[in-house]
């Protein structure tokens, strides 16, 4: 047996361990067998963060206005996108300062599915080779990327399937709630902006984009999926964190919830992704309480 520094896996570590074993088999075989043998632990452990980052890039498209970037906006660019593996702000008009992506369509919800539309054109014919995902938030979401990325690692984005908090109404198989945020895999974006908006078959303007979304997504066979975890607790959130807790729900919310409309802690996963209505305060209240805030003496079991 041979020892020699530790240099391959470095990058998958955030301090190395020191040593890299090396044995030959009988048959002549180098296998490597990597032995995290001592650590200098230096601040947090986020190697598998971000191993999982390098295995599932996600796009995150931000769907904002002129009048929010100064009010909203900018709080969601300081905050949860700077774990996006490419962020994309798109607006009706361009600013190069911010930046946003002007897609020349006029403001309000009247025209929320055409903007929609144009940003996934745009995102398909700039950025298709940048992300294996593509998120859809609005400018007042929070997203967890970690959550989010360990909810998509086991799919294969050249599958044609979205996931999203799921409402049971208008659409057969469902839509995602543009709130809570959805997300495509490559092979729907390719062929939501290939086959879908050309097709004439598919809403391209209007009202409820994620309604509009949706229903073109089933008409392209593109599958909603199950985003619950192992113990059939939500993911997306299409509203805020209390209202989940407390069950402070609207009354159209029992009606179209796909997953009864539960409330409560136990009806959260450990592993959420997305919560929606929050005020800029709120976004670095969670940026804090996600990353920063532990209770001293207690480490967390893992509930999957």
């Amino acid at each position: 047996m041979v020892t020699q520094p530790y240099s391959l896996l470095s990058d998958m570590f955030k301090c190395p361990p020191l040593f890299l074993f090396c044995l030959t088999c009988l048959n002549g075989n180098t296998v490597l067998l990597c032995f995290a043998l001592f650590c200098l632990i230096t601040g947090d452990d986020d190697s598998v963060a971000r191993l999982l980052q390098q295995r599932v890039k996600v796009l995150c498209y931000i769907m904002t206005s002129p009048k929010n970037l100064k009010e909203k906006t900018i709080h969601v660019k300081n905050t949860w996108t700077k774990r996006c593996d490419k962020v994309v702000f798109i607006s009706s008009v361009t600013d190069t300062s911010f930046p946003t992506i002007g897609v020349n369509v006029s403001e309000g919800r009247g025209h929320l599915t055409e903007k929609t539309m144009k940003a996934f054109q745009y995102i398909y014919q700039h950025h298709l080779d940048e992300a294996d995902w593509f998120l859809k938030a609005d400018d007042d979401t929070y997203v967890i990327l970690e959550n989010l990325r360990y909810l998509l690692e086991p799919y294969s984005p050249n599958d044609p399937v979205y996931f999203g908090h799921h409402f049971k109404t208008l659409v057969k198989q469902g839509y995602y709630s543009g709130g809570a945020g959805y997300v495509l895999s490559k092979e729907a974006l390719r062929r939501l902006v290939v086959k879908g908006i050309p097709s004439g078959k598919c809403t391209i303007e209007g009202f409820d984009e994620d309604v509009n979304v949706g229903k073109c997504m089933e008409y392209l066979g593109v599958r909603t999926t199950n985003s619950t975890d192992s113990h059939g607790r939500s993911r997306f959130h299409c509203l805020q964190p209390w209202s989940h807790l407390m069950g402070q729900y609207p009354e159209w919310y029992y009606r179209y919830d796909a997953n009864g409309a539960r409330y409560g802690q136990d009806s959260l996963s450990d592993y959420a992704i997305s919560f929606h209505y929050l005020k800029p305060w709120f976004m670095y209240a969670f940026e804090y309480a996600v990353y920063h805030l532990r209770p001293y003496g207690i480490k967390m079991a893992d509930s999957e």
